[in-house]
């Protein structure tokens, strides 16, 4: 009998997801980068996201703890209108694509997400809100390949999108040798104002 151990915690954020034909857009000014760099670990397009919270590793129970007072928010709140511009990185390791557009509304829902959480008795990391979308991270051997793909992408200025839903999502870090990836455990759409 072959039973699948469910794990006790979760690795866990609150995010927003652009939408596919921004993603796309991105995804096309990267190309020159993914045949030049094929040995940075890429993040798959599907999983990439501007996190609003980081909680860290929480037991599986926290998470239902967060669902009724996040959907509460987010039906009262309008979608923040971003875009995707250019790209740099931190610490010559992780490559990423920079946000524009309401930056004032988007750390206005960080704050208000963030509240949530404490409110629903959640402690976390307490961390800046540095708005930006990670796209891939340098091996240890290799230091060059981020800070000239964050080079290649200087000039990229992605299309206005809004904001639909806000994603409460897990990650199986830690849970095996493969790539990190992500899934939401839930996602609400933005409501207010409509």
């Amino acid at each position: 009998m072959n039973e699948q151990i469910q794990p006790s915690t979760i690795r866990v954020f609150i995010a927003l997801a652009p939408p596919d034909d921004a993603k796309d857009e991105l995804a096309r000014a990267l190309a020159p980068a993914y045949a030049a760099y094929p040995r940075m670990r890429w993040n798959r397009i599907e999983d990439w996201h501007i996190t609003l919270a980081f909680l860290g590793e929480l037991p599986v129970s926290a998470a239902g703890l967060l669902r009724p007072p996040l959907a509460e928010l987010a039906a009262a709140r309008r979608p923040v209108e971003l875009a995707m511009r250019g790209g740099g990185h931190f610490d010559e390791r992780v490559l990423w694509s920079g946000i524009e557009g309401d930056l004032e509304g988007l750390h206005l829902l960080a704050s208000e997400v963030r509240g949530v959480v404490k409110e629903a008795g959640v402690v976390f990391p307490e961390r800046p809100l540095r708005p930006h979308l990670t796209l891939a991270r340098a091996r240890r051997d290799d230091p060059s390949s981020v800070v000239e793909a964050a080079a290649g992408l200087s000039g990229f200025v992605g299309r206005p999108w809004r904001s639909r839903r806000l994603h409460l999502v897990g990650s199986n870090i830690g849970r095996g040798p493969g790539p990190i990836h992500y899934r939401d455990i839930e996602a609400w759409d933005f409501d207010g104002g409509r």
